[in-house]
Formats: structure tokens, sequence, C-alpha cells
């Protein structure tokens, strides 16, 4: 398998510029794969080759005010990336296709499945800020104080990551740590940091409108959930998912444990291929 690096390539949408790659390539379910906030999609360079190695063609873009796209916006909502990913899809002419979202993001996926569910043959959620537990004051307090400790000081971002891969960090760790820290002070990221944790990352009611297929995967040691797996389940229930807990992962499974994500999404996008229609069935 090739492990050269895709082109970076670009879509002006309103009010900036999306980057994402492509394999442009694969017989099984096209896969959209978006990172988290304050990430890049290099968040998935672990688990990508993996998902194409299955035969799937793979996208991945970076999220507004990341990696490679325009770094300040007027929105950085969940709703605002969830445009994004369907401007994408436009973009490239694909009809259906399976969007995963991690963290932040996972409320992206939810957002578009619920309003184009003709476009989303199924979504996974890794990690994500859906369906939470309700917080307390001390909590919401505790997020805003952690929040503004990140926006201005990045090199706090780059102690959480240590917290959020408790078990087995990637060998490109120290690396890819000190690239995320560089990019938060990065001349006018300060905007983009300040659009994410201090806006609504978990927003509420989404999934009811959610009827495609669902994966719900979670890390049991994932430090951002006092309980990981009641988080699981209640996402699990409310988008009658299925639910996969990655042991010892952290916040981010597809790079902490690739393989054990790629386990776990591999038979989900091979169910959802299954399950489509043949040609000469809706020919008939």
């Amino acid at each position: 398998m090739s492990t050269t690096p895709l082109a970076t390539r670009y879509l002006d949408v309103p009010g900036g510029r999306i980057a994402f790659d492509d394999t442009e390539h694969g017989s099984g379910a096209p896969v959209l794969l978006i990172p988290g906030m304050l990430d890049s999609r290099s968040a998935y360079r672990h688990l990508h080759p993996l998902l194409a190695g299955a035969g799937h063609r793979v996208i991945t873009m970076d999220i507004r005010g990341f990696g490679e796209s325009s770094i300040e916006w007027d929105d950085y909502t969940p709703a605002a990336i969830a445009e994004d990913a369907l401007a994408l899809l436009d973009h490239l002419g694909i009809e259906r296709a399976v969007l995963v979202g991690s963290s932040y993001t996972g409320a992206s996926v939810v957002k578009v499945a619920g309003d184009a569910p003709d476009r989303v043959a199924g979504i996974a959620l890794l990690d994500a800020f859906v369906e939470n537990l309700p917080q307390t004051a001390f909590q919401r307090g505790l997020v805003k104080v952690l929040g503004t400790a990140v926006i201005q000081f990045p090199a706090f971002w780059g102690m959480y990551q240590k917290l959020a891969f408790p078990t087995a960090k990637p060998a490109d760790f120290a690396e890819y740590r000190a690239e995320l820290v560089a990019s938060l002070r990065t001349p006018g990221r300060k905007t983009a940091t300040r659009g994410y944790v201090r806006g609504d990352s978990a927003p509420v009611g989404w999934s009811a409108a959610v009827t495609c297929p669902a994966l719900v995967v979670m890390g049991s040691k994932d430090p951002d959930f006092p309980k990981p797996e009641v988080v699981a389940d209640r996402q699990a229930a409310a988008l009658n998912a299925r639910k996969v807990m990655i042991e010892g992962a952290g916040h981010y499974p597809m790079a902490e444990f690739p393989q054990a994500t790629a386990d776990a999404l591999v038979p989900f996008l091979a169910s959802l291929t299954e399950s489509r229609p043949s040609t000469a069935d809706t020919q008939g």
C-alpha cells in the first residue's frame, strides 16, 4: 500500500476555503473523515491507510480555522462544519457517503444525517460530544476556565494531549503534539480557537432526526467524560446505533489504537455496502 501523502485540494465556500484530500478510488462506500476541534485532518493519519486498504474511497477534510483551511470565519459551530461537509460531497459528486466525526464534529455528522438523509449512507462517532450527560454548574465553570487557558496559553493544549492518550501514544506523538501547539500560535488562530472552545460543542436534539445506520466508538479511558461508557450508551440509544468500546483508549482512538478503530469501522462500512440495493434491484 502506498504511503505517499495525498495532495491538498481546496474548496471555496461562503466565508472561506476548506482544505481536503481524496484517494478518489475505492469499491466500498466513500468515507469522509472529519477531525475534532483545534485539530487537522492529520488526526486520521494512522486510520486513513487502513480504511483505504480495505477498499474504500477516503476523503479527509480540515475544519474551519485549522489545518490548511482558512483561519478566520464568522461561524465555527458544528452546524457550519456540517454545511462544509455537504458542500464537499457536492463538489466531489458523491451522492452518498459515510461520515465519521471525532469529538466536536460528532455533532456535525449527526446534523448532516438529519438534514440530508438521502446523502448519508451511515455515520460513525468517535468519542463524540453528542447526548452527553448534563453538566453541573461546577463542570460548566471548569470547561470555561480550561477553554480560556487554551486560548491564552497554547502549551496547555499540549498538556491536554498527554492526558488524551492514556495508554498507547503513537510513535509520532511528540512531533504531532508540537505541531498542534505551534498551530495555535499562528497569527489569527486565537479567533478560531475562541470560536470552538466557547461555542456549543454538544447541541441537544439533533439525534432525533437521524434515520441512517450509526456506529458509536468510545475509548474506555477518555478523560473528557467522567463515565465514557454511559455517554456511549446514551448515544447508541438515541441513534439506534451499535456501540464499540475500545479498551484503554482515550479521546483519539483513531491515533492511539488505529487497528482497533478500523476493526470497528470496516465491518460497519461493509454492512452498508452490502445493504444497498443493486442496480438491477433498483431498475427491476
